[in-house]
């Protein structure tokens, strides 16, 4: 089993800060790519009232099947399972979860590039609600990245896309109808 810990930071400006993860001695682990994300779930939304995920990502002509366990309560990190393995066709696996009863729950789309620092992987994403930052790895190393890049922790936040993108909706007033550009 592998357990993800990570935090998400609004970010402004997503050049500005990659400079500054540049300034301090970040290595570019991918290049700025495009990412179509589907979340889907049962009829029954059981996945959802788990507060967990399956999730299909295509992104540069690869897609993976990822299922996210429900987050540990309490703390500023968010900690959670994660399972995710390679597709060999990311069209036929929409296709086959939709055969097997199914549904889209969500769609999200973003603008992604990675960053390792220290033993974190950062990833910065441009979406159509705003630009964040994720840092995933161990904890003391997220809390020093943070603190080098001047994030108390208060600026962490443990949503995921899906609940920041409500959160949007329901201030600009607008139905939730997917996070895509």
């Amino acid at each position: 089993m592998s357990v993800e810990t990570e935090i998400k930071v609004e970010i402004g400006e997503p050049e500005a800060f990659c400079r500054a993860l540049g300034a301090l001695g970040a290595t570019p682990a991918s290049a700025r790519h495009f990412e179509d994300n589907r979340l889907f779930d049962f009829p029954d939304d059981r996945l959802r009232s788990q507060q967990s995920a399956l999730r299909v990502r295509i992104a540069g002509g690869r897609a993976t099947l990822t299922f996210k366990g429900a987050p540990r309560s309490g703390g500023v990190f968010k900690v959670r399972e994660e399972l995710e393995t390679g597709l060999g066709d990311g069209a036929a696996a929409l296709e086959i979860l939709g055969r097997i009863g199914m549904r889209p729950a969500f769609r999200y789309q973003k603008y992604r590039r990675e960053f390792a620092l220290g033993g974190v992987l950062v990833a910065v994403d441009e979406t159509p609600i705003g630009n964040y930052a994720e840092l995933e790895g161990p904890e003391e190393a997220i809390r020093a990245l943070a603190r080098a890049l001047s994030f108390p922790e208060d600026r962490f936040i443990r949503s995921s896309y899906h609940s920041l993108y409500l959160e949007f909706c329901r201030r600009a007033g607008t139905a939730p109808d997917g996070m895509v550009f």
